[in-house]
């Protein structure tokens, strides 16, 4: 009980300045302003389906709010399948009207995970549960005005699910010292040479609370020698300098996985070629005050080696590949911060080709075991199952290289119960690492060449780094060998849903739709929907991309029955190859509420195998027909049996019998 007064009270002394500290001798007093939360739940009392599903490209806003006020909590949780989408889906947030988001981060780096990664952290300030699933920020964002929080899937992929709350509080003034909540990214892969990586930079009277960092090692052996260093209102001296990149973060000796109120370390894969570190660190007690500006940057200095391993220098600069998140309050908007990379630009490795192992079954092999596939372990996500034998049990995954050169590989694997411990073998050879370089004490993550596959529930897919690799053009493969289990775990099997393939020093992957996809995005976003931005939208239907064609289908849904011109090309998108355009096409016909769609509507839920996410956008379109959609209700009937549609069918009878 005592550790948790001093915390609190702690907090309430760094944020006097805001309306955001809690002295627990308050909580006898009546407490002013209201509390509130928006959230992703239904306005239906009876439906359970409490989410939102953007597609690629989409941004949908999680809360926009009238101050004075404000937000101490927000939590969400997303079951996507899209590899690194923790840092594709992009937290904005923004204050006052301004049009510079004054928090602009990846949701996985805002929430102190970092490299598209799904990790469990317990820290004051943010917390991270269910494996990482479920994600919780009790960064205080105070606002006079008013406060507007999105966020935009950047990937190429919709998002299943994304449910979230936004707890706040209403206000009945603002004191005129309030300081704003900030946050940014920022990346260099690699490093850049002579240049120290800057987390920060930023003119203003505020103070520094925090820092997110994470690493991949370009080369093997420990990067972490370089020092932090606060400059403050243009000192050309540090007034704070560090002692190593492991100490800044209050660790010692090295890194290793573990959690703490202030500090934390939620990724460790040792000190290899391709491994990752992932740290937080808060400054809720020991905050960094500054009057004119800040700068905060860090040395990418560590040990480096000759080629045949012997020690070449302890202290050397090494061409990492680093990215980080500075969290700051100052008065007023920060608008001289650099813009984020879009979407797959901010993955370490920005060119992944994510192969869907289980679409493969038909080419894999197994040895003393079975090999099928199980549909929807985890909402969206299907796996490639092997119910191995025991020891000596193998599965053979084979994949093809278009290009020969350097890769990563990373398998997406599923852990559970009864699953074994396996090793990876790539084209027959084993992929532990045999190499033992200098480094810190501790900095190694073990056996990295085991598997461990049990969990006491199944979770699907964490990210297993297989290394770094020269590959020729043509196949090759990957085998998974069983060598025992866990203690706790009941059988061998094991569960694989996909291989990521990434080429090493290409770059990103250009993106020829890029500049379409940007130009449809801002037609969409104009009011009062115009003719000729109907004409274009209705034209981007028939796009090559489907990112393009789903943002055509969104404008075209928000312009509701201004785009009846656009009807049987929405029509038409019933039958896009893409679930996504056919599930936003579905929405966009419900909008024009014209009864000449009903059929249309009717075979779009009558197809074989129609996914369940474009099932309930039909039910909806249905719903907005009222009594024209009379002829639609055994479908709808039908639909009621399946338990994931149930809902939304359920509401879409309601509306025809009520003829709304």
């Amino acid at each position: 009980m005592r550790i948790a007064i001093i915390v609190v009270l702690c907090a309430a002394g760094v944020f006097a300045q805001t309306p955001v500290g809690v002295d627990p001798s308050s909580l006898t007093r009546l407490q002013e302003g209201e509390a509130a939360r928006v959230s992703s739940n239904n306005r239906d009392p009876d439906s359970n389906d409490d989410s939102l599903r953007p597609i690629a490209g989409e941004t949908v806003t999680l809360a926009d709010l009238a101050g004075p006020g404000v937000v101490n909590h927000i939590w969400l949780t997303v079951a996507a399948n899209e590899y690194g989408w923790p840092r594709l889906l992009r937290l904005r947030v923004y204050y006052d009207d301004s049009p510079v988001p004054s928090v602009d981060a990846p949701v996985g780096d805002f929430f102190g995970v970092g490299h598209g990664f799904e990790r469990s952290i317990n820290s004051a300030m943010a917390r991270n549960s269910s494996s990482g699933r479920s994600r919780n920020s009790y960064w205080q964002m105070p606002f006079a005005k008013r406060i507007r929080i999105t966020i935009t899937n950047e990937g190429r992929r919709r998002v299943s699910n994304l449910y979230y709350h936004v707890d706040w509080r209403t206000l009945p003034s603002v004191p005129p010292d309030t300081t704003y909540f900030h946050a940014r990214f920022r990346q260099a892969l690699p490093a850049k040479a002579g240049t120290p990586y800057e987390i920060l930079s930023v003119a203003g009277q505020g103070h520094y609370v925090g820092t997110v960092l994470n690493i991949v090692q370009n080369e093997a052996g420990w990067f972490g020698e370089g020092d932090e260093r606060f400059y403050v209102d243009g000192n050309s001296a540090p007034v704070i300098e560090g002692t190593g990149t492991e100490d800044y973060f209050n660790d010692a000796w090295s890194f290793r996985v573990g959690d703490s109120l202030y500090t934390g370390v939620p990724i460790a894969e040792g000190t290899g070629v391709g491994a990752r570190l992932g740290a937080y660190r808060w400054h809720v007690v020991d905050p960094v005050p500054f009057r004119r500006s800040l700068r905060l940057d860090i040395e990418h200095a560590g040990w480096t080696y000759n080629a045949d391993g012997s020690v070449r220098s302890a202290f050397e600069e090494r061409a990492d590949l680093f990215s980080s998140v500075a969290f700051w309050y100052q008065r007023g908007i920060a608008t001289d911060q650099p813009d984020l990379p879009y979407g797959a630009a901010r993955l370490p490795i920005g060119n992944a080709q994510q192969i869907e192992v289980e679409q493969r079954a038909s080419e894999v092999t197994a040895e003393s075991g079975k090999a099928s596939v199980q549909k929807d372990v985890f909402w969206s996500k299907d796996i490639l199952f092997f119910e191995g034998s025991g020891p000596g049990a193998a599965v053979t995954v084979p994949f093809d290289v278009a290009a020969e050169g350097r890769y990563e590989l990373v398998a997406q694997l599923a852990h559970s119960p009864d699953y074994g411990a396996y090793v990876v073998e790539l084209d027959g050879q084993s992929t532990a690492s045999s190499t033992v370089l200098e480094h810190e004490p501790g900095a190694n993550a073990g056996d990295t060449g085991r598997i461990d596959a049990y969990f006491t529930e199944t979770y699907v897919a964490e990210d297993h780094l297989i290394g770094w690799a020269t590959l020729a053009r043509g196949r090759h493969t990957l085998r998974f060998v069983c060598v025992g289990k866990n203690n706790a775990s009941t059988a061998f099997n094991f569960g694989i849903d996909t291989l990521i393939l990434a080429r090493l020093g290409a770059g990103p992957v250009a993106d020829p739709a890029a500049s379409r996809a940007q130009a449809i995005r801002a037609i969409a976003d104009q009011t009062p929907v115009t003719a000729d931005a109907v004409a274009t939208l209705t034209r981007a239907l028939t796009d090559e991309d489907h990112v393009v064609r789903g943002l055509a289908a969104l404008g075209l849904r928000d312009a509701g029955a201004a785009a009846g011109p656009a009807r049987d090309a929405l029509i038409a998108r019933l039958k896009d190859d893409e679930v996504g355009v056919r599930m936003i096409a579905a929405q966009a016909i419900g909008r024009l509420r014209d009864p000449s769609t009903l059929d249309a509507l009717v075979a779009a839920g009558r197809v074989p195998g129609q996914h369940v996410h474009v099932l309930r956008s039909v039910a909806d379109a249905l719903g907005e027909l009222g009594r024209a959609a009379a002829p639609a209700l055994p479908l709808l009937k039908e639909l009621e049996r399946q338990p994931r549609v149930r809902w939304a069918a359920q509401a879409a009878i309601k509306k025809i019998g009520s003829g709304l």
